[in-house]
């Protein structure tokens, strides 16, 4: 215990000095033989591990960019697809309207024509079957005319008179 009383570590001995540098000078010898190296090529390594991510860091961010630009430039084609397509079946759909329109107007115009053939026909036949009735009543008034023969016109009107109200039109 002694010995530890006397120490100063404002003023040390010589002997001490020399035997701390020295132990000083060895481990730093050997620090730098087997410590040093190893801990600078790790250094190193650890830089160039770092500058790789950052190189792949910055790849990965230019190819995001890029995907990011061709994915808007697919939307933007998306769109525009989607909107051609859209204005092609709107297009379509009006053709098709405006086709079944057209048809139905044919088709109406041609029932009209046929009906107004049916009306005409019948029209026709009407008419043809009262002229026919008309000659049968003539015909007839004409056989009852002859066979009464009176001399006078006044007697003549007076019996067409008699029978035209006797004839039934039907």
């Amino acid at each position: 215990m002694f010995v530890l009383a006397e120490f100063n570590v404002l003023r040390p001995e010589p002997g001490l000095l020399f035997w701390s540098i020295l132990i000083f000078v060895i481990f730093w010898y050997l620090m730098s033989k087997f410590a040093f190296r190893p801990i600078a090529q790790a250094l190193i390594k650890r830089e160039n591990h770092i500058q790789d991510a950052l190189n792949d860091a910055k790849k990965a961010k230019d190819e995001l960019r890029k995907i990011q630009t061709e994915n808007s430039k697919l939307m933007e084609e998306a769109r525009a697809e989607r909107s051609k397509m859209l204005k092609e079946a709107k297009e379509h759909r009006n053709q098709i309207v405006a086709e079944a329109r057209v048809a139905a107007k044919e088709e109406a115009n041609k029932i009209v024509a046929q009906a107004n053939q049916e009306i005409e026909s019948l029209k026709k036949t009407a008419l043809l079957d009262v002229k026919n009735q008309v000659s049968n009543i003539a015909l007839e008034v004409a056989e009852k005319v002859i066979q009464k023969k009176l001399s006078d016109d006044a007697g003549q009107m007076e019996y067409l008179n008699d029978l035209v109200k006797d004839i039934n039109l039907s």
